[in-house]
């Protein structure tokens, strides 16, 4: 992957105006290593169903993260095939591990509430 590459200053400045929130930033950094429902993120976050919603929502509105359905369920990733991926993941990379985030939900047997 070519992390050298430049893209538009408008476009970096949408992007970074989107990972600007916390909240969809530390969702950015959970989707690097573990693909996620809204029920898991709503217990991570201690957000209400609809918040979480919306918060994805723009995020799969520049298609940063993708949907898999699973039964009733729908998971997201994140869209590694996203023009701009190489710049996200650069972003990413700098950030601490949200890891620990998931292992809590494990350990409270909620990890698994969707399948």
């Amino acid at each position: 992957m070519n992390t050298t590459a430049t893209i538009d200053m408008q476009r970096a400045s949408q992007l970074l105006k989107l990972l600007g929130d916390q909240t969809r930033l530390t969702m950015m950094k959970l989707l690097q290593s573990h693909d996620c429902c809204v029920c898991e993120f709503v217990e991570i976050f201690k957000m209400s169903q609809p918040a979480i919603s919306q918060h994805l929502r723009k995020l799969r509105d520049i298609e940063l993260v993708k949907e898999t359905r699973k039964g009733k369920w729908i998971f997201y990733s994140i869209n590694e095939e996203h023009e701009d991926y190489s710049f996200i993941q650069s972003v990413l990379e700098r950030l601490p591990g949200q890891g620990g985030l998931v292992t809590e939900l494990e350990a409270q047997g909620l990890r698994i509430c969707c399948e």
